[in-house]
């Protein structure tokens, strides 16, 4: 075993010359280890009992006797690993604990009476502590030099595609004849990477480093080796610590799979990773809770930092409407982590941080979202949708804000807290409180409660109304405009009552308003379509003097027959492409046309003679009239030669 005090102790090199004379100077007695104890105690009894610190009692042969016994289980553990014999350790830790009294005495080190055993004492015990040093380190390390080996053919694999190797000491032990027991299971559950003897031992090396005056050196070595530890668990799921200008650089999709990796691992780093680093550091420095607090402390906080740096990093991007989801993604994790981190101990300035991150990062879903309103505000486009259909702008903006309220309660906290911002009523410490509670419900009149959120939204409805309303102006036809109207209100509609979150938010008069809104495009389409047509089927001046006029009959069969030729022809290629809408527009066609029509032919036809001058006028049948109608709104423009062919 390497003996070399290199690791983080500091100090001379022990005469070990000086050591070795004293100890051939030694008597030669059969006292065994416990009876020199007693007499070594009684020595440091009568130690302390003197007043005069010039006139030390003597020297008994068995302190040097026991400082060679002590030497002598240094050198055991050259060859036999610590925990090796229980026993032995115990013996070690009783001569540890009479050395550290020996030398505790150094106000009789003037006297040359003691400054030979009190030095030698001192040599021994930063011999132990060197020891142990190097056993903490070696039990600590093997862990890392496991896994390494194990995993040395692997390449670096995300996190969903890997099973969280903290628990990998699990075994299956149904084909071994038995149940183990139930203190290894848990032990081997509670603290996978080391088993139970090593936990054990590494529990008592810190007791007797640190009660014999070394925690500096015990934590620096556990802070130092778990963080590494650490990180390597964090590199093999997927995550680095990567720098603010690397982030900047990244494109898009490549920081997007770095936020996908960042969130699952950091819920798996506060779920699973640090509880079980938790549960090892109070095992292994069980004495001392405070310590054990303070290390796992340390390093909880420098873990959380590289998370929350990466998310501030992300916050300052440059923004774009689709990083809003995953932008609320980090907001939602690093909100969900607050009451882990108040539930324990962290520190204040580590709280603040995470608040800090969460804001920046809430700022920025605002500054987002309301891009979607300058959006819809610059869509000055001239160019008409062809056949009346859905508008792409209303495409993109209702889709855009259905996936949005989906994060209906975090838009609702993330604006809550940017008005209190902007109204200068929230300073640093008002900042890094809990979140507001969202108000929920409706008022009597189906209006929903106002909130930030809810009259931003609003705000989007209004002016997509404003900019469609304007688009449909570059339609030549009127009839055209209340298609174009109508269909891009049903999708807004439809879009809404499909969504719970925004048809909570928009409320239900707003929909109903909605709904008014779609008739009223209805019989707007009816009265500059249909109504005219129907003139041709006016009674009206077609008799005089209780004789039907010939010849204005005939015109009216040819007016009739020529406009819904040119309907037909125009508006089977306009688009419904909302199935519902299409088979109601048709219904009310069929509705208005058909009975006025039968009720025409039926009154009429018989003026005309039968042949060739009935096939001249009367063109069409109910029936065709029908069957044509089915053809509107499905954006065909060879319907018409088809049907006639």
């Amino acid at each position: 075993m390497d003996q070399n005090p290199a690791h983080g102790f500091a100090g001379h090199e022990p005469d070990h010359a000086e050591e070795k004379n004293l100890v051939e100077a030694s008597p030669v007695t059969e006292l065994s280890l416990s009876q020199v104890l007693e007499d070594v105690d009684r020595f440091l009894e009568r130690l302390s009992e003197t007043k005069d610190k010039s006139n030390p009692p003597a020297v008994p042969n068995s302190v040097e006797l026991f400082l060679k016994m002590a030497q002598e289980k240094i050198a055991y553990y050259d060859s036999n690993r610590f925990g090796h014999s229980k026993e032995e350790d115990l013996s070690f830790f009783e001569c540890l604990i009479r050395i550290s009294r020996l030398t505790s005495f150094s106000e009789f080190n003037s006297n040359p009476i003691m400054a030979v055993p009190l030095n030698r004492s001192s040599n021994v015990l930063h011999l132990s502590m060197s020891l142990l040093d190097g056993e903490f380190r070696t039990i600590l390390e093997s862990r890392i030099r496991n896994h390494n080996q194990n995993n040395s053919s692997d390449s670096k694999t995300p996190y969903a595609s890997k099973q969280p190797s903290f628990g990998s000491h699990h075994q299956d032990n149904s084909d071994r004849g038995g149940v183990q027991p139930e203190a290894e299971t848990t032990i081997g559950e509670e603290f996978p990477a080391y088993s139970k003897e090593s936990i054990c031992n590494m529990n008592k090396i810190a007791t007797a480093m640190i009660s014999l005056g070394y925690e500096r050196e015990c934590c620096m070595a556990y802070n130092m080796i778990r963080k590494t530890a650490f990180n390597s668990e964090l590199d093999k799921l997927g995550f680095t610590n990567t720098s603010i200008e690397d982030v900047q650089r990244m494109q898009w999709e490549t920081l997007e799979g770095e936020i996908s990796a960042w969130i699952d691992v950091l819920k798996h780093c506060y779920s699973v990773l640090l509880p079980g680093e938790l549960k090892l550091c109070n095992f292994v420095f069980s004495e001392y809770p405070s310590v054990s607090q303070r290390l796992f402390n340390d390093l909880a906080s420098s873990i959380t930092v590289m998370f929350l740096n990466f998310a501030e990093a992300v916050a300052m991007t440059k923004q774009s409407a689709e990083k809003l989801f995953k932008f609320l993604d980090m907001y939602e994790t690093l909100r969900d982590m607050i009451p882990t981190i108040d539930s324990t101990t962290h520190s204040r300035d580590l709280k603040g941080e995470t608040f800090t991150a969460k804001r920046l990062l809430g700022e920025a879903a605002v500054s987002i979202f309301c891009d979607l309103e300058d959006s819809i505000r610059r869509d000055h486009s001239r160019t008409p949708v062809p056949s009346g259909a859905v508008h792409p702008l209303t495409r993109y903006t209702m889709n855009y804000l259905k996936y949005a309220c989906e994060y209906k309660n975090t838009l609702e906290q993330v604006f809550q807290q940017h008005q209190k911002m902007e109204e200068g009523n929230a300073n640093a410490g008002k900042c890094n409180q809990p979140d507001a509670e969202i108000t929920e419900g409706a008022d009597e009149d189906g209006n929903p409660k106002t909130s930030p959120f809810s009259v931003q939204l609003k705000t989007i409805m209004d002016l997509l109304d404003e900019n469609l309303e304007m688009k449909s102006k570059l339609y030549r036809d009127p009839a055209l405009r209340y298609v174009f109207l109508m269909n891009n209100g049903r999708y807004i509609l439809q879009k809404i009552k499909g969504s719970t979150e925004i048809n909570d938010t928009m409320g239900a008069k707003w929909c109903r308003k909605r709904s008014t809104d779609l008739r009223q495009y209805h019989k707007g389409y009816t009265r500059e379509t249909w109504s005219r047509l129907l003139q041709c089927l006016s009674h009206e001046g077609l008799q005089v003097n209780g004789k039907v006029v010939k010849p204005v009959l005939k015109e009216r069969f040819k007016m009739f027959n020529s406009m819904f030729d040119e309907i037909h022809k125009t508006q089977s290629t306009w688009v419904v492409s909302d199935e519902q809408l299409q088979s109601e527009l048709r219904v009310s066609v069929s509705a208005v046309v058909i009975p006025a029509y039968r009720s025409f032919l039926g009154r009429f036809q018989q003026y005309f003679s039968a042949g060739r001058q009935t096939e001249k006028y009367v063109k069409y049948q109910a029936e065709d009239i029908e069957n044509l109608i089915e053809e509107l709104f499905d954006g065909n423009s060879n319907s018409l030669a088809r049907r006639r062919s």
